[in-house]
């Protein structure tokens, strides 16, 4: 059965609700489970945890928001569609991200992808008890010290430490009394995220959570990179070069592959990235890669607006850098079957 599950790592979005319900799933949650994205959006995750496991699940889901995580990690049995294949091991993350939670789920198999996985999360949590082996052992403190790279400066991206949440960031969680419903939440995180396509050298935006940061009209369809400052352009491709190295499992196929964090400096007006006469990857991987996603994407207005209009962007002159329109962020990335994830929020 193990050798059969495929080794990929599909995006997800889950609302605040106590249902804790699917808002978003790419396609490779089909590989995965067996359900069709179309199957699931709506509905409850909690129905795909193992009866066992869905008191601590749920604690954990109200957990993660009343504590406003980021890069946590859990290890859980999740449904698989068929009956005869049963629960499935899975390594689920978990970002809070203004009003939703944005994570992954990919098939968790003990060896170096595990050990990268649990050695970048800021935290780790084992429900499964036979899942015991994926825990991190600390060297006598929960707390890794690891310095935050900023990606304004020469170093490189590295998978350090980066104060993403405000609250405790313990791996190791007591006993806590179960909850009947859910108290009033904190107010919400000023953070986005984005989903990146992994396999165009520009890493075209194709989806965007919110405006806090960047329009979500403006921003989609185009570079990523186009709303990164030249300045740090260079050090934040190369970054996202390492993410795309370590998204790969040990059959040579895009997943999962741990977190990314460091600083660079958003510009919020953007401007093009691209020379004159550079070329993109083929038209139509690039069309097949923008499919997988918004064939996905939940309809809205701003959905609507990107696929009339989003190709217009390329024809505007590059905008001025001034200092209204930069914002330094935090970052936190990670890569996936069906993408790149980016977590962004102002830098403290």
């Amino acid at each position: 059965m193990e050798s059969e599950t495929p080794r990929v790592s599909f995006i997800t979005i889950i609302d605040f609700s106590e249902d804790a319900r699917w808002l978003f799933l790419t396609e490779s949650v089909s590989d995965l489970l067996g359900f069709e994205p179309r199957e699931l959006i709506g509905r409850s995750a909690l129905e795909l945890a193992h009866p066992d496991e869905f008191s601590q699940v749920k604690q954990m889901h109200y957990d993660t928001i009343r504590e406003d995580k980021a890069a946590a990690l859990a290890y859980l049995r999740l449904k698989h569609k068929d009956p005869f294949k049963g629960y499935i091991l899975c390594a689920v993350s978990r970002t809070v991200v203004h009003s939703v939670i944005v994570g992954s789920v990919s098939f968790a198999v003990p060896g170096g992808k595990a050990l990268q996985n649990t050695s970048t999360a800021r935290e780790v949590e084992v429900v499964t008890p036979s899942a015991k082996i994926f825990e991190l052992k600390g060297w006598g403190d929960s707390s890794p010290m690891m310095s935050n790279p900023d990606l304004t400066s020469p170093a490189g991206c590295s998978s350090s430490d980066m104060d993403m949440s405000e609250a405790s960031s313990s791996r190791s969680r007591g006993k806590k009394p179960m909850i009947i419903s859910f108290n009033p939440l904190p107010s919400r995180s000023p953070r986005s995220a984005l989903i990146l396509d992994r396999f165009s050298i520009h890493c075209t935006v194709l989806y965007c959570s919110n405006d806090l940061l960047l329009s979500t009209t403006k921003v989609l369809g185009r570079s990523f990179f186009d709303f990164v400052t030249s300045r740090t352009e260079q050090s934040v491709r190369s970054c996202i070069d390492v993410i795309k190295s370590w998204g790969v499992n040990d059959r040579g196929q895009p997943s999962d592959g741990g977190f990314g964090f460091g600083k660079f400096v958003l510009l919020l007006a953007g401007r093009d990235s691209r020379g004159e006469n550079e070329q993109d990857v083929p038209l139509s991987r690039r069309q097949l890669g923008d499919a997988r996603i918004n064939r996905r994407m939940p309809s809205s207005p701003r959905c609507a607006s990107h696929s009339s209009s989003g190709t217009s962007f390329r024809s505007r002159p590059p905008s001025s850098s001034t200092s209204d329109q930069e914002i330094s962020v935090d970052a936190i990335f990670s890569g996936h079957s069906d993408g790149i994830l980016l977590v962004l929020r102002p830098k403290a």
